[in-house]
């Protein structure tokens, strides 16, 4: 029996749903209108803010730590997928044995046959590929920010046309650096819902919408989406008004 074979209905509908929720999701997030409200798109307009701010610097140290961070983060996640990789050739090449004793001892666990092992496992390994490729690609594109940023025009130049071109592009950079960053780390979510899969059908059903429910939650209606309001200015004057207006300890002595 090939893979294929082995993959019964349910299979093949859990899959579907899969790809469909990750392929949906991602045209949402960077291509609708939706998706300019999410809390990724709001940071790529302080990314212009931080490159016009850079330009009236004249020691430029802090710049030089956030790229730094920037990447120190990338090349977490790039090994990261590695390791992953490997882990998941190790569990494609393991024994019948090792699948038949395992597999049935886990929650709602079956002992699948070893083409459906199979072509679960290579599902697997292509995801943490997809992963390690956005990574290392955002990667190198820090890389050539880091450049751009020790690149930029003097403070004396922040006026001309020269240095706003250039502070527009290198936010550009920086934004689509951070585009395949967000699609690296969107395949490792997937791949944690992926996990399901090996559950049976509707687990894995069940696991890819609720990782598309804290995907979009932390988009749209996370605490952190929520400071980008703009009403947030209401609250915290009035918190700032009552803490104005609280007596201090020496008074209350």
């Amino acid at each position: 029996m090939t893979p294929m074979t082995a993959l019964a209905f349910p299979d093949l509908a859990a899959c579907a749903w899969f790809l469909s929720a990750w392929i949906v999701y991602s045209i949402v997030i960077e291509k609708s209108a939706k998706g300019r409200t999410s809390l990724n798109a709001l940071m790529n307009g302080y990314r212009d803010e931080w490159m016009e701010r850079l330009l009236e610097r004249d020691m430029r140290m802090v710049d030089a730590q956030v790229t730094a961070a920037l990447q120190n983060g990338t090349a977490f996640f790039a090994s990261t997928s590695l390791i992953a990789i490997g882990g998941a050739l190790t569990l494609l090449r393991s024994s019948d044995e090792i699948i038949m004793t395992v597999m049935p001892l886990l929650p709602f666990g079956t002992t699948p046959s070893r083409g459906l092992w199979d072509l679960k496992m290579m599902g697997l390994i292509i995801i943490f590929v997809y992963a390690f490729f956005k990574f290392a690609w955002s990667y190198r594109l820090f890389n050539y920010f880091a450049i751009m940023v020790g690149a930029a025009p003097l403070p004396a130049e922040k006026d001309t046309p020269a240095a706003q071109i250039f502070a527009h592009r290198a936010a550009r950079l920086c934004a689509d650096a951070g585009r395949h960053f967000n699609r690296g780390q969107r395949a490792f979510f997937f791949a944690l819902g992926y996990l399901g899969w090996f559950l049976g059908p509707i687990p894995f059903a069940l696991s890819t919408a609720g990782i598309l429910i804290v995907m979009w939650q932390r988009q749209f209606a996370s605490d952190a989406r929520k400071a980008f309001e703009t009403d947030i200015a209401e609250p915290m004057a009035a918190t700032t008004k009552q803490r104005s207006l609280k007596p201090s300890p020496s008074r209350r002595r």
